[in-house]
């Protein structure tokens, strides 16, 4: 089990210095920070990619260290600027800057090694994106290999997922709601309310506190790991929970990358229909995006899987990164609402409802995703799809995501690292019950939904 410190959990109103104090809110104002920047650069018809560096594909050792030596400085220059704003914020949260940035080195260096694996011209084949590969190693190394406790200090999980989460809302502009179509947002909407009711009422009919049920629901119906941390800022759960929900959606999600693909090649699934499933079923964004590629590479092979590799992509990002990311705000507010109105009340007769407390308690980062989202919108109002795809994104959304990977990258490391499976066991067999019929209930959902109900509108889907 992770053993994450959920500053969330706990949240109580502090005045005005919760802007400066809370993690919650240095990573909007970071998050926005860079959307600002990028958008700057690309009014003046530049861009920010010059910092926001990554691993290009490469198919030799030779080829990935010329690269290294070619864009080494590029490379400094983006440590430095992680190390100089994570260092400004461990300090304003009340930590130790000397520990963390001793430790954030350590995680950037591993951080860019797997980075550079992701980009290997066979990784997609053998299912090894960044953020995946990320949280495999540091299981190998938490579980297996063991490191000093000292390094804990930059294992940030939480503010690395909430950075990622505003940064993600730069990448999901409200437009493409739109472009993705009623169907694609039908399906997503059932997929996240019912995953999340199956989860929400096992885990109650087995005893588990409402909180923690609801932390569960959470992790299955939107994007695991970001939404059970949210989520349990909402409901003010205990600090072990979104642990173990956590520990539950890399389980689930580590399967499935694999199930999945499998699955839909035993069926010939068209490579539209069978990313759409996948989207619906998994709950992992990278691990998602991992076993989509993975099957959109068969098309046209003599595996004899009709559509094409963008098809599996466009379909996977509509459902998942598209239709379900976007219920994390929404999840959010509605269960820190019924957690202060109902459930503490009926726990306390004698408590009144202190609204403010909905205000509190809701993750300010969601705050972030969303204007983040909101200013993407009106920078690409106007703009066709086609326009999209062929001016803002590489200017501008690209550099982004670029960013966006490192920060989800170092989210996923930190989670590894700190993840002991042995400690799993503690939490008892309920969690894991109720999660498994949510996974159970989600996969059926998704192939129905997918092979039978939109099967046309998967199997021909488009984006250009």
């Amino acid at each position: 089990m992770t053993t994450i410190n959920t500053e969330t959990t706990d949240v109580k109103p502090s005045g005005w210095s919760e802007f400066w104090s809370k993690e919650d809110w240095w990573a909007v104002w970071l998050g926005l920070g860079i959307v600002a920047l990028a958008y700057i650069f690309y009014l003046s018809g530049s861009s920010v990619s010059w910092i926001a560096v990554a691993p290009a594909k490469w198919s030799t050792l030779s080829q990935l260290g010329a690269q290294f030596s070619k864009n080494g400085i590029k490379y400094l220059a983006l440590l430095g600027a992680f190390l100089a704003l994570f260092t400004i914020v461990i300090s304003f949260i009340g930590q130790k800057p000397k520990a963390f940035i001793l430790s954030f080195i350590f995680i950037f260096i591993l951080s860019t090694i797997i980075y550079a694996v992701g980009n290997w011209d066979q990784a997609s084949h053998y299912n090894l994106e960044p953020p995946l590969v990320a949280l495999v190693i540091g299981l190998i190394i938490s579980n297996i290999i063991g490191l000093p406790r000292w390094l804990d200090a930059g294992f940030r999980v939480e503010f690395y997922i909430k950075l990622g989460i505003v940064l993600l809302g730069a990448t999901l502009p409200f437009t493409l709601i739109i472009w993705a179509g009623p169907v694609a947002i039908l399906q997503a909407s059932i997929v996240s309310l019912v995953t999340f009711f199956v989860i929400f009422f096992t885990a109650r009919k087995l005893g588990l506190d409402h909180r923690f049920a609801a932390v569960l629901g959470a992790g299955g119906a939107v994007c695991g790991v970001s939404a059970s941390i949210a989520v349990a800022g909402a409901v003010r759960a205990k600090k072990e929970h979104p642990p173990i929900a956590i520990s539950l959606v890399v389980i689930w999600a580590i399967v499935l990358i694999f199930a999945l693909p499998l699955a839909s090649r035993t069926l010939h699934l068209p490579t539209g229909v069978a990313g759409a499933w996948i989207g619906t079923s998994e709950f992992a964004d990278a691990a998602g995006l991992a076993a989509a590629q993975s099957y959109g590479g068969l098309a046209g092979t003599h595996a004899g899987i009709a559509g094409t590799a963008d098809q599996a992509i466009a379909s996977y990002t509509l459902i998942k990164v598209i239709g379900r990311d976007i219920w994390i705000g929404i999840w959010s507010f509605v269960l820190a609402l019924i957690a202060v109105t109902v459930w503490e009340r009926s726990e306390n007769t004698n408590s009144k409802v202190q609204v403010g407390q909905i205000w509190w308690r809701f993750p300010k980062f969601v705050i972030g995703f969303l204007i983040a989202s909101i200013v993407t919108t009106l920078i690409v109002h106007g703009h066709t799809l086609a326009d999209y795809n062929k001016l803002v994104k590489p200017s501008l959304i690209l550099p982004i995501t670029s960013l966006r990977t490192w920060v989800f990258t170092f989210s996923f490391l930190s989670i590894g690292l700190t993840t002991r499976f042995r400690e799993l066991a503690k939490a008892g067999i309920k969690p894991f019950l109720a999660f498994t019929v949510g996974v159970v209930a989600n996969v059926a959902l998704g192939y129905v939904l997918s092979v039978i109900v939109f099967s046309h509108y998967w199997s021909t889907i488009v984006m250009h």
